[in-house]
């Protein structure tokens, strides 16, 4: 173990945000041993912004909640720790490990108890990576070096403690581990890692918690360099492991999609990790609504139940929680709703909640190629940026040419339909004689009577007899003011 002088390592108290000083000092000051320890003190000396800091103490989760209080909950039953909050911010407060007394693992070897106090020397070798075993003492000026450390970051070479193979035996999350700091700080893996790290040991990763490896996935896909880590998932086997039923293939769509939130993450934009499982599961989503629909199912059903036939499947692997699937559902949603609206649901669908996700869903689409777009999506970005008129003028000539479409479409139908009506359907009863229109008006009892008049005129009249000039026939019948007419009984 050696000791170094922080300055020398290129950390000051002037680096380190309030909150993680105040849990230092507050332990500190009720007689306990407190550090920052891990990827804060890591990120520090390699001159990059830490996303967080943890702590480590000698003082026991109970102590640590005695120390903070109600701004302390303690957590965890496999591996017991503090949360400590500071504001807004949590600090996570670990108490120094030691190795178990009595193994208590799985049959692969997955260690499922772990809550064995002990010395700062003990919990050293309990560390996975040496780079994130150095114990920084702001208020000393001093980092405790037990592994020469500070020589593997300025090799920048990723290196086990202990023997590898049983490191990721005791917890397989490590394979994800490595890949992703090998991704993010652009370090080397040691070779006695590679000898070891065959797709074979990535089976163990079948017996870790679905919902702890899709912890995992979103630090993959926020750290800020997607696209360099994907490669490494396939090349390593890891990829089968996360993904049920995801070829194992980088696509266009999947590149420009981690391409673009790298990008984001780098000018500091915010991103949703749930976008990045849409883009992975969306060939997948539209082959089973193509199954429902070749079934007869109605284009709304089938799209619903494609979804959720998808993301069952992927909780196989990784359980995305019940707002993240809605929200992909949402986005897979809104590429139908993005792709043909009615004139007067523009304005409206650009405020939705889900628009801009949508969009650019729709917009990663088309670029990758994706002709099934239609060019909607350059359309939707050429909108967002006009004027109030520019918007009114682009919705009208929007719905000319939808309109103009949509007759050639009727026409093109209405001509196959007629077409075939004429090749195929031929008439039940063939009429030779089409009746007058007078004739067909005519009721049958007046022809009757026309018959009889006409009869009547050709027969000789008899004395007293009524025939066709006779008044009565020829009176016409007047209609009756009904207003003066008393209805009901009368006095």
């Amino acid at each position: 173990m050696q000791t170094l002088h922080a300055s020398k390592c290129g950390l000051s108290t002037a680096q380190l945000p309030s909150y993680i000083l105040d849990v230092i000092d507050s332990l500190t000051k009720a007689g306990y041993e407190a550090y920052i320890v891990g990827g804060g003190v890591r990120d520090l000396m390699l001159g990059l912004t830490p996303k967080d800091f943890d702590a480590v103490t000698n003082a026991t989760p109970n102590q640590i909640k005695e120390v903070f209080g109600r701004r302390c909950r303690i957590i965890g039953r496999r591996f017991e720790l503090a949360h400590v909050y500071s504001g807004r911010e949590l600090i996570e407060v670990a108490t120094f490990r030691a190795p178990p007394k009595k193994a208590v693992t799985s049959a692969a070897g997955m260690i499922l108890r772990d809550n064995n106090w002990g010395t700062i020397e003990e919990d050293f070798a309990r560390r996975d990576f040496s780079i994130n075993a150095m114990y920084y003492q702001p208020r000393k000026g001093i980092v405790l070096d037990f592994c020469n450390a500070i020589e593997d970051i300025q090799d920048k070479t990723l290196r086990l403690l202990g023997d590898p193979k049983l490191r990721f035996e005791e917890d397989p999350v490590r394979m994800l581990r490595t890949l992703r700091f090998a991704a993010k700080l652009n370090f080397s893996i040691d070779p006695k890692i590679l000898k070891v790290f065959t797709p074979e040991l990535t089976n163990l990763l079948r017996d870790v918690s679905p919902h702890r490896l899709y912890d995992e996935s979103q630090k993959l896909f926020t750290m800020g360099h997607l696209n360099r880590v994907l490669p490494m998932l396939i090349e390593f086997g890891i990829w089968n492991q996360l993904f049920a039923e995801v070829p194992a293939d980088i696509n266009q769509f999947i590149e420009r999609a981690a391409q673009n939130t790298d990008q984001r993450i780098q000018v500091g934009k915010t991103i949703n990790p749930a976008f990045f499982y849409a883009v992975l599961l969306w060939q997948q989503f539209l082959e089973r609504c193509e199954i429902y629909s070749n079934k007869g199912v109605v284009a709304t059903e089938a799209r619903a139940q494609a979804g959720l036939d998808v993301l069952k499947r992927q909780a196989t692997r990784t359980i995305i929680p019940r707002f993240a699937e809605t929200f992909i559902r949402e986005v897979w949603e809104m590429q139908t709703r993005l792709l043909n609206p009615k004139a007067q649901q523009i304005e409206s669908l650009s405020g939705h909640a889900r628009f801009r996700a949508g969009f650019d869903f729709m917009l990663l689409r088309e670029k990758s190629g994706d002709e099934t777009t239609q060019g909607m999506g350059s359309w939707w970005d050429a909108y967002q940026n006009m004027s109030l008129d520019e918007k009114e003028r682009a919705i009208s000539v929007y719905n000319r040419q939808r309109n103009k479409s949509r007759r050639k479409s009727t026409t093109a139908t209405d001509e196959t339909v007629d077409t075939k009506e004429q090749s195929f359907i031929e008439p039940l009863v063939k009429e030779t004689e089409s009746r007058s229109r007078r004739s067909r008006s005519k009721p049958a009892h007046n022809s009757g009577f026309e018959n009889k008049r006409s009869n009547y005129a050709k027969t000789p009249i008899a004395e007293g007899e009524i025939h066709a000039d006779h008044p009565i026939l020829k009176r016409r019948r007047v209609k009756r003011d009904l207003s003066t007419v008393v209805f009901g009984p009368t006095q």
